[in-house]
């Protein structure tokens, strides 16, 4: 498994990795504070390598523009974990080389294995910790939703062979869902929305359509004509677009609705609608929905009001949603 932020690929170690392991591991302002003593030679990372960082859901952090190992990440499910988890919860461990403290990296590639861990891995409970006295571990949870669950005071740790106090946060995959925010976009966000709904429309829908059908949707992206009187909903996951829908109002018409891959199933593109409705004061709303699209909108109440129909290769079904306002009988 390969994981990719914005700045970051989150890969497997690799015992080529050893001398960039050595050079950062090998500072005591890092193994300590994490738990770990500092690394004493590359054969010696190499042995950590091979023997610790080769378990399953421990990735590199590495910065696109090299690949370069530059710090660790890793999840232990389950019993893999030393705080005694269910096999539906893990635990996130983390560091990062001392030049790269500071750059939000670690807090970047967290959120990520966040996602990965409630998303691909289905999991329920994520769990984090932090030595007395590491505030940068704790501010990095507190940024990624973990909250305070409990302190293990006076444990002998083992690898130090030291006396510790340990506090332990929690992050629920509803607090986490919780967490996304929901809102209008800004005209200066407009482009990364239609980069996100191309994005998808690629991945999911352009396997429908013929090589006409993908041309058509790619120039209506690039169609400011097109484009004019649009207004677009956002769903953001600490700062990263994740869902989006355009209206136009005029028409009482949506033009794009469209959810990252990795976040379906979470429920993003029901909120996303639920903000537009309260911003539209109209009773009726309509749409041409791709046949990817069809039982999503069906689940959010839509009827298809005549059947599929193919203009300049894009397939699609008009649907239409009549919505009742409080106060009104159904």
């Amino acid at each position: 498994m390969i994981l990719y932020t914005e700045r970051l690929i989150l890969r497997p170690w690799e015992e080529s990795d050893a001398e960039s392991l050595y050079e950062y591991a090998k500072d005591d302002r890092v193994g300590p504070i994490a738990g770990w003593p500092p690394h004493t030679s590359v054969e010696n990372s190499r042995e950590v390598i091979k023997n610790v960082l080769s378990a399953a859901e421990t990735y590199a952090v590495c910065l696109k523009e090299d690949n370069k190992a530059v710090g660790s990440i890793g999840l232990m499910i389950g019993k893999s974990s030393n705080l005694r988890l269910s096999e539906n919860e893990g635990e996130i461990g983390y560091w990062i080389g001392v030049p790269f403290w500071g750059q939000g990296i670690i807090p970047e590639a967290t959120r990520e294995l966040i996602r990965h861990a409630f998303v691909d891995l289905r999991l329920e409970t994520l769990w984090c910790g932090y030595f007395e006295g590491n505030e940068k571990s704790k501010r990095c949870q507190e940024k990624c939703g973990f909250t305070y669950h409990h302190t293990n005071k006076d444990i002998h740790w083992k690898l130090m062979d030291d006396i510790r106090t340990e506090h332990i946060t929690r992050l629920t995959k509803e607090e986490w869902k919780a967490g996304f925010i929901i809102r209008k976009l800004e005209k200066h966000e407009t482009q990364t929305a239609l980069s996100l709904a191309w994005e998808v429309f690629s991945r999911y829908e352009s396997p429908d359509y013929s090589a006409e059908g993908t041309e058509e949707f790619r120039k209506c992206l690039c169609d400011e004509k097109y484009l004019d009187g649009i207004e677009y909903f956002g769903a953001f996951d600490s700062g990263t677009l994740i869902g989006m829908v355009g209206i136009r109002k005029e028409k009482c018409h949506i033009c794009f609705f469209f959810v990252d891959g990795n976040y379906h199933r979470l429920g993003i593109g029901t909120r996303l609608f639920e903000c537009l409705k309260t911003e539209y004061t109209g009773k009726t709303i309509t749409l041409n929905s791709s046949p990817y699209g069809l039982p999503f909108y069906k689940s959010l109440g839509f009827h298809s009001s005549s059947g599929e129909q193919l203009v300049n290769g894009i397939r699609f079904t008009p649907m239409t949603l009549q919505i009742k306002r409080n106060g009104e009988r159904k």
